[in-house]
């Protein structure tokens, strides 16, 4: 079946130039990342210490196990078993068909490809890059206890905080059908790039800035810091009534509120020495403000009157009397 034209949406991310540009810094981003993590200095601002040869950037070995890492993870969702099913038909997303092909490979066009039932989207949301960023973690902590004899405390709250954020993820997969990458965003650059590398290389920053710059961590500070990764939070409202009781009487988006506090609760046993673990805090923070005015169009599209005195009633988006 051709795919569906879905109604045309507004350029974001800047049009065909932001989409270029950001086509270009993303992968560079990254890439500093890492190498900042690794570095003497770990300077967030500013450029690498050292670049690594070509030998070290290209690995036939390393491909190989990425690629046998996907095909397990192909395999595994092929696998009969309960699962969450997305829309039926392969329609045009409606951020990404504006006739402009940098635009369009950035966003994508087709909102969910496939091959008879195997979305390629939908695969690549959650499960190889989630779980690839555990492994990573992982093997960064078996490797801090290779050098030190034992992994940090530092290193055991980073991973145990992110592999039960993971696991519930995975455990409530099914969520993921009712977010804007499944319901809106096409499958292009952007989130293929952002699930299958993004997302395992630059959420593990916290623990590979660990094993190359070890941070002393006491156990009171060790427990403020749990206290604050496990503040309750609750998850996003999928009816169609406007709730307005609770965190959502508080803020508009209470779900964006608490991914940040567990974004700092991650960075926290990094100490406060470096800028560079604080990344993905100011990253999210940039991201969630901007899914926020997404998410705010969108729905004055979809509940118009309503929305305008849902905003009324509740006027802070993310954090109460600051925005």
């Amino acid at each position: 079946m051709a795919p569906t034209q879905g109604p045309r949406a507004p350029l974001e991310f800047g049009g065909p130039l932001g989409a270029a540009a950001l086509l270009l810094l993303l992968p560079a981003t990254m890439f500093h990342l890492l190498l900042a993590a690794r570095s003497g200095p770990a300077r967030l601002l500013g450029p690498p210490a050292s670049l690594p040869g070509l030998e070290v950037l290209w690995s036939p070995r390393a491909l190989l196990l990425w690629l046998a890492w996907l095909g397990l993870q192909a395999a595994l969702y092929l696998l009969p078993a309960r699962k969450a099913q997305v829309a039926p038909v392969s329609a045009l997303a409606p951020g990404g068909n504006s006739g402009n092909p940098i635009y369009d490979f950035f966003l994508g066009r087709e909102l969910n490809p496939r091959i008879c039932f195997f979305d390629f989207k939908y695969f690549c949301e959650l499960r190889p890059g989630l779980i690839g960023w555990v492994l990573i973690n992982l093997a960064l902590l078996m490797k801090e206890a290779e050098l030190r004899g034992s992994p940090s405390l530092a290193m055991w709250l980073v991973n145990g905080f992110q592999l039960l954020y993971v696991g519930d993820a995975l455990w409530h997969e099914e969520a993921v059908l009712t977010t804007m990458d499944i319901t809106h965003d096409g499958f292009g650059f952007m989130l293929a790039f952002g699930d299958m590398a993004w997302v395992p290389f630059t959420y593990s920053l916290q623990a590979q800035f660990l094993l190359h710059h070890p941070q002393p961590l006491g156990l009171p500070m060790a427990s403020v810091i749990c206290l604050i990764n496990g503040l309750e939070t609750i998850s996003t409202a999928t009816g169609r009534k406007l709730l307005v009781s609770g965190w959502w009487g508080m803020v508009r988006h209470p779900n964006y509120l608490g991914d940040l506090i567990m974004a700092l609760a991650w960075s926290l046993p990094c100490g406060v020495s470096h800028l560079l673990p604080y990344f993905y805090l100011l990253y999210f923070t940039a991201l969630l403000v901007h899914r926020e005015a997404r998410d705010e169009r969108q729905c004055l599209q979809k509940y118009g009157l309503a929305w305008q005195e849902y905003c009324r009633r509740v006027p802070y988006r993310i954090m109460p009397y600051i925005y």
